[in-house]
């Protein structure tokens, strides 16, 4: 792509977000979600593979819906109280639907069928831009929802902890896994919404640490498949070793930094009298667990077949950057000793 058209894309991506995030009025809320949507349409198509281009339509129509609904309930609710301002968004018909349309824009269970797909079909750079970047506006907008009523979070969340385990099980394709992983974690952070909004934010960058981290990883591999990591040792011997933190501190266990919101988003729903609701959002953890282990058994504890094939990358030096991945990694590992701070920070 010419990169002149990359930079104002890149530009449209971030300006998209930006108006979202500074808008008390649904109309200027809606048209960055627009703007963030249009800009990265041609960055999904730009391999112009067919698995790309209906990735790409997928995820329009997806986000074409979602942005529709939210006009709809926005107007409805304009026409209801008389007021564009996200902060008095008071009748619960048009605040449900938006709450829907929100949970649609981020791919929430049972709203997240278009995610696998639409990852699948991308690559890895553009891939890590959905999983990322693409999630703040609509964040930044449930954030400012005053919800009075915490079922419906609740139940998106457990729905999309359990779903986001179960998918992922059955996966052989490394995309698949991540936006199934990507749904687990939304799932945790709805799920503490309602009680600390600061707590969701604080596992919203946690995930997106983790999840830089572990999508430059297979970068750095170019692998794309459980069976690909198995090679990874001949092409990067030293993060073939760390790889298995990144994805343990994805799954949440300690002494690794995805530990840390889990364990405080657990303490939080205690401390609300949702005992059960914890308990069904920790088994839910033990799923996804489960293919983070798997991945981790493929890249470290299986041999590659020693042959041609196998040996020859060991002897190609890599060109890419490395810097990030470095960062990032220890990131994803070190961070738990820091919790009494952050709690510290969190403490209202």
């Amino acid at each position: 792509m010419n990169p002149y058209i990359l930079a104002i894309l890149l530009f449209g991506l971030g300006l998209g977000t930006t108006i979202t995030f500074a808008s008390s009025h649904w109309f200027l809320a809606w048209m960055g979600l627009e703007m963030n949507t249009l800009a990265i349409i041609p960055l999904m198509a730009q391999h112009h593979h067919p698995r790309a281009v209906e990735a790409t339509t997928k995820y329009f129509l997806t986000q074409a819906t979602a942005a529709a609904m939210l006009l709809f309930a926005s107007v409805t609710n304009a026409w209801l109280s008389g007021q564009w301002d996200i902060q008095q968004m008071t009748h619960p018909l048009p605040t449900t639907i938006i709450t829907l349309a929100l949970a649609l824009k981020i791919g929430l269970a049972p709203l997240h069928a278009w995610l696998p797909e639409v990852l699948q079909g991308l690559d890895l750079t553009t891939g890590l831009i959905l999983s990322t970047w693409q999630k703040l506006a609509p964040f930044a907008l449930i954030l400012q929802l005053n919800l009075t009523d915490s079922t419906a979070l609740i139940l998106l969340g457990l729905t999309s902890t359990l779903v986001g385990g179960w998918g992922g099980l059955n996966q052989t394709q490394l995309r698949k896994v991540l936006a199934y992983s990507s749904i687990a974690h939304l799932g945790w952070m709805i799920l503490i919404l309602q009680f600390s909004p600061s707590l969701t934010f604080l596992t919203l960058l946690t995930y997106f640490v983790m999840t830089f981290s572990t999508f430059l990883v297979f970068k750095l591999n170019k692998s794309t498949t459980i069976n690909a990591l198995a090679t990874s040792w001949a092409k990067t011997p030293i993060m073939t070793s760390l790889t298995p933190l990144i994805l343990l501190s994805l799954g949440g266990l300690p002494p690794l930094t995805g530990f840390m919101p889990k364990w405080l988003i657990l303490q939080e729903l205690t401390k609300q009298d949702l005992g059960l609701t914890a308990t069904v959002a920790a088994l839910s953890a033990l799923l996804s667990l489960y293919f983070y282990l798997r991945l981790s058994y493929a890249m470290t504890l299986t041999i590659s077949p020693n042959n041609l094939t196998g040996t020859t990358p060991w002897r190609l030096p890599s060109s890419q950057l490395t810097l990030p991945l470095a960062i990032s990694t220890a990131m994803t590992t070190c961070l738990l000793p820091l919790t009494p701070a952050v709690m510290a920070l969190l403490a209202p």
